[in-house]
């Protein structure tokens, strides 16, 4: 799924994160050099590559928190994970934090190098959960499926149970989808050759985004484990999924889209 903070469709999240690993990272081993060796001068390194690191941490969650919220599908495995991910960073980013002030007068100490020792631990375990966040959740990948179009999203607020104008009726190719969220609730716009249908954009397996799979011949298939859907009846076409995704009524009117019931 496409990072909501991107450069010209470049995710900025994986682009900062190297800087505060290669910071931290090197600043336990300064620091350790340091501390066994008696090398005074790794340790003033040590120090400014502590509060570099920090820094860039600091500033490398702010797109990591942005696609948390506008990307992640929410209640999904995917969301745990980079909940799970998002919190030992921070862990990791206090502990560096706290050796930073232990090492305020410029000596490295036994209790400033453990907690070094288990900010970069924790960092490989938040490290390890990232990849998992990329290579099957596909957070902040941009993946292009024929005929597939840009990423389209627009958000409504309107009083339950009445109709609502969600799309123009040319906006869409056949196959192609439109995340809508309505009153909060995400649901999925696909044009087929049947014509509009819309859906729960959540997979009933692990909750992916089913706005970020393909559509094909009235078929939607999640990305995450594969699982198909039949866009207009919301049964299931393939699993490991079992159960059906819920649909709503849409009605195609003088060039507008309209779904007929918006949902609270």
């Amino acid at each position: 799924m496409k990072s909501y903070a991107n450069v010209q469709g470049h995710p900025i999240h994986p682009a900062l994160i190297p800087f505060p690993i290669a910071f931290l990272v090197g600043a336990l081993l300064f620091d350790g050099g340091a501390y066994f060796w008696g090398l005074r001068a790794w340790a003033t390194t040590g120090f400014h590559l502590l509060q570099l690191g920090v820094v860039a941490g600091f500033v490398a969650a702010v797109p990591g928190v942005l696609d948390f919220w506008k990307r992640v599908p929410p209640g999904s495995s995917g969301q745990r994970r980079a909940m799970r991910h998002g919190l030992a960073n921070v862990f990791a980013l206090l502990l560096f934090a706290f050796a930073v002030w232990l090492r305020r007068h410029g000596a490295v100490t036994s209790g400033s190098l453990l907690l070094e020792l288990f900010g970069a631990m924790t960092l490989a375990y938040s490290g390890w959960l990232g990849g998992v966040l990329v290579s099957r959740n596909l957070i902040s990948v941009d993946h292009r499926q024929a005929n597939k179009g840009q990423w389209r999203e627009a958000r409504f607020t309107a009083k339950p149970g009445e109709p609502l104008v969600v799309a123009t009726a040319d906006e869409l190719r056949e196959d192609q989808m439109k995340l809508l969220i309505v009153n909060g609730r995400r649901i999925v716009l696909a044009k087929t050759a049947r014509g509009f249908t819309a859906f729960d954009d959540r997979c009933t397996h692990r909750g992916g985004s089913l706005a970020d799979g393909a559509c094909v011949g009235g078929v939607v298939q999640c990305l995450w484990h594969g699982s198909q859907f039949d866009t207009a009846t919301g049964h299931v076409k393939c699993g490991p999924a079992r159960e059906r995704i819920g649909v709503y009524e849409v009605r195609q009117q003088r060039g507008d889209v309209i779904l007929v019931s918006s949902p609270e």
